[in-house]
């Protein structure tokens, strides 16, 4: 049993208030669209729940197999999909995946990334360096990152953003195949649509301090 817990959560950088009293709770399956203005914390949400950004007050608690995890090996269980999210411009898009899959001690790590650069169709491309990549497909690349270890927390930061239509499917079918494989989901988006897919939404300047 997977579980994300949010408590009291709050982010402040000197004397401005991004949010406060933060909480909600995640189960398997859901998808949570989190929401607001340019400015409002959405990326900075993000990087707290993924656990590479501290907040300032309140606690994220995830839950693996109905163990709760230590903060330092949180990101070992994140999928980060978001336009800041580094990728090797001098590495092929093969190169790039099979670096990560070793990093993460996979097992079969070849067949791994050969599957990934199947699901997000950059097959005819893996061997050209990211450099050339347009922006979307650098988009697609960062989903096969992501999603290449099984993660059980999906956090997913504008992630339609630079796609065609083809990739704005491609990543609707990977939001469908994680709901059924029981995956923790957050989309922070400005797009209406795709909040209003997800199971609830949270407008983050609700939890703006005054």
């Amino acid at each position: 049993m997977h579980c994300l817990e949010v408590i009291g959560l709050g982010k402040r950088f000197g004397f401005r208030r991004l949010f406060s009293g933060l909480s909600f709770r995640l189960k398997p399956g859901e998808q949570l669209a989190v929401t607001g203005p340019n400015g409002s914390g959405k990326s900075t949400l993000v990087r707290i729940l993924a656990g590479v950004l501290r907040p300032t007050e309140g606690s994220v608690v995830l839950q693996v197999n109905g163990k709760t995890l230590e903060a330092t090996d949180r990101p070992l269980h994140v999928g980060l999909v978001a336009p800041y999210v580094h990728l090797y411009d001098g590495f092929t898009a093969r190169e790039n995946l099979m670096f990560l899959a070793r990093a993460r001690g996979l097992d079969n790590p070849q067949k791994c990334v050969e599957v990934w650069l199947d699901r997000v169709a950059l097959r005819s491309y893996a061997d050209e360096p990211v450099a050339v990549f347009s922006s979307g497909m650098r988009q697609r690349l960062r989903f096969a990152a992501a999603l290449l270890a099984d993660p059980v927390l999906w956090l997913l930061d504008e992630p339609r953003a630079n796609l065609d239509e083809a990739g704005r499917h491609l990543v609707a079918t990977l939001l469908e195949q994680g709901q059924r494989q029981g995956r923790l989901i957050v989309v922070a988006t400005n797009e209406a649509g795709e909040a209003a897919a997800c199971d609830r939404q949270l407008y983050l300047p609700d939890y703006r301090a005054a």
